[in-house]
């Protein structure tokens, strides 16, 4: 095996090993859930709890309680937000 062919092999086991240690902790990394009352005007990721729009990029408002945004999971509280349980019962809804 020549050199050349040696230290091609060699760096693409390092990187085929570093992505390898990675891809656990970037799984990690994306765990994310719904957080509602965060989202700006024009800002949220999906439908609202009231059902006046279904798609991502409608709230009419800032910080509505109806809409939502996808956060990193456990730093919702830290932004002041809302679980969707809560957010029912702020709206008075059950479920």
């Amino acid at each position: 095996m020549n050199q050349r062919a040696l230290f091609a092999a060699a760096a693409a086991s390092l990187l085929s090993s570093a992505l390898l240690a990675s891809g656990p902790v970037l799984a990690q990394d994306t765990a994310k859930e719904k957080c509602f009352g965060i989202a700006k005007a024009g800002q949220n990721d999906c439908a609202n709890l009231s059902g006046s729009h279904s798609c991502a990029g409608q709230a009419k408002e800032d910080m509505s309680k109806a809409d939502w945004k996808y956060v990193a999971k456990g730093t919702c509280k830290q932004m002041s937000g809302l679980t969707a349980d809560e957010a029912k019962m702020a709206a008075g809804k059950k479920g």
